[in-house]
């Protein structure tokens, strides 16, 4: 199967939504409050710029990098017991292996029908990149969404700043244009912040759990059959919170926010909490 282009018209959306944000935020929202050239206004510039850099760049890698396709030659080890070669939200064990690419999946994989193969810790395929979310991306889409949070409410803070600050335009012949400027701009930004915002809290929640999206709904349906039967589901990726931030941040605190994820494996195997109980009762 050859590659797709990347470039899809929901890309297209978020790249003009950034560029008119950017625009809109240094040349007039700055430029009116503090003047582009004073020292608070070069200041606001330079820094906005450089939150818009990281979530850019981000967005980018996000978008181009592959999230973890199954290796074709990955086959489980059924005789090694260290293996979890079986679905362990299931009781029953049985291998799991994908009817329509013909192979088995490791651990947290699945089927993505957009991409048509199997994606490593799957979480979603996103429009908005034109990509899967899954093991090898997901910590720059992450990144991306935080940037982006930051870079809206910045962008409003400025936005607020200058209306409150004096007249929009002192000529009358621009005054229609700049109103309709704002205008735009806050019926965009409010309801994306929203939108971002409450994206941001959804995946903090999940990496708080070391949960995808997919096992969130999974996990739903897994707890409902375990109170049905008089026991307690656990999440069986759930290490603590700080073992999940880590597991999906990396182990540095100083590299949380960079848009790197050079710690997080091969995405064939993850620890699970009873790898800890096994290792308690053993020692």
């Amino acid at each position: 199967m050859g590659k797709r282009s990347r470039l899809s018209l929901p890309v297209l959306v978020v790249v003009l939504a950034i560029c008119y944000i950017y625009c809109t935020t240094i040349f007039i929202f700055i430029d009116h409050w503090f003047g582009l050239w004073s020292s608070p206004g070069l200041m606001n510039a330079i820094v906005f710029t450089g939150v818009a850099a990281i979530c850019v760049f981000s967005y980018v890698v996000a978008i181009f990098t592959d999230p973890g396709i199954v290796p074709p030659s990955f086959v489980p080890d059924i005789e090694d017991p260290d293996t979890p070669i079986k679905e362990i939200k299931r009781k029953g064990g049985d291998l799991r292996y994908c009817q329509k690419c013909s192979r088995y999946k490791p651990p947290r994989a699945h089927h993505c029908r957009v991409c048509r193969r199997c994606v490593l810790r799957m979480d979603h395929h996103c429009i908005w990149i034109n990509n899967c979310v899954g093991h090898m991306n997901y910590k720059v889409f992450f990144i991306f969404v935080l940037y982006a949070v930051i870079a809206c409410i910045y962008s409003q803070v400025l936005l607020f700043g200058s209306i409150i600050s004096g007249p929009l335009k002192d000529e009358q012949q621009n005054e229609g244009s700049s109103e309709s400027i704002y205008v735009i701009s806050g019926v965009l930004m409010i309801p994306l912040s929203i939108a971002l915002c409450v994206l941001l809290g959804w995946h903090i929640y999940l990496i708080l759990r070391n949960k995808t999206t997919i096992e969130y709904h999974e996990g739903v349906r897994a707890m409902w059959l375990a109170e049905k039967g008089g026991e307690i589901y656990m999440h069986p990726y759930d290490l603590g919170p700080f073992e999940n931030l880590t597991s999906v941040l990396g182990p540095s605190i100083l590299f949380w926010a960079c848009p790197t994820s050079r710690h997080i494996g091969s995405g064939l195997r993850f620890p699970t909490r009873y790898d800890n109980l096994a290792a308690t009762s053993t020692s």
